[in-house]
């Protein structure tokens, strides 16, 4: 027997689950059963968050990648930390 569950969820979030179940070829429905039943079976919950780099640090590394391409901005290969010293002193 089916039943039908009603639950309160971001309009954005509902949108963009929708979009990726469909490019599984899923429905929302389905990605969310399959979830419940995996909940009942492992009886726990898991939540994963691939990090993701602020648009202000991409930026950075953007700029870091430009100067290395171009030998730029870069401290030269140190093989003592008193050839560091001294040339951290020059600067």
């Amino acid at each position: 027997m089916k039943t039908v569950i009603n639950i309160k969820a971001d309009e954005a979030v509902k949108k963009d689950a929708q979009k990726i179940a469909e490019t599984l070829g899923l429905s929302l429905s389905a990605v969310i059963n399959a979830f419940l039943k995996q909940f009942v079976r492992n009886k726990e919950v898991h939540f994963a968050v691939a990090p993701r780099m602020s648009k202000k640090l991409e930026r950075i590394l953007k700029e870091v990648e430009l100067d290395i391409q171009k030998k730029q901005n870069l401290s030269p290969v140190f093989s003592s930390a008193r050839e560091m010293d001294k040339y951290l002193d020059s600067l």
